[in-house]
């Protein structure tokens, strides 16, 4: 199994969703996101420079969540996967987003969709 760096419950007030309300009023979300990568040279050397900064991707991943709104989690999770993949060396992404406050009849703790991506080999 490769290496993994992971920031979890990244959470965010967004508008994103299918109902009027949560796209005129917005609705609490939470990411989790997990970077597959090598972290032994970084291990060692104790070095920032041979990992990437968790701190950057949360920053994206909050700037991305309180932008441009999306009618399904979908899309956003393929948003979200879409720009690490592109700013961050990682071989491997997961992307797992969770709506806390659903629009829906009765109690649910959340509801999201989970995506994964790899880098493609020789490209």
């Amino acid at each position: 199994m490769q290496d993994r760096i992971f920031v979890e419950g990244i959470k965010f007030h967004g508008f994103h969703g299918l109902t009027r309300p949560e796209r005129e009023m917005g609705v609490r979300l939470a990411v989790d996101v997990s970077l597959y990568m090598s972290l032994e040279a970084s291990g060692r050397d104790d070095d920032v420079s041979k990992t990437l900064d968790y701190r950057k991707v949360h920053q994206r991943v909050m700037e991305l969540g309180q932008g441009e709104s999306h009618k399904l989690l979908e899309s956003f999770a393929v948003r979200v996967l879409d720009v690490l993949m592109a700013e961050f060396p990682a071989e491997r992404i997961d992307v797992k987003v969770r709506k806390e406050t659903p629009v829906l009849h009765g109690i649910v703790d959340s509801v999201g969709v989970e995506l994964c991506r790899e880098r493609k080999q020789g490209g």
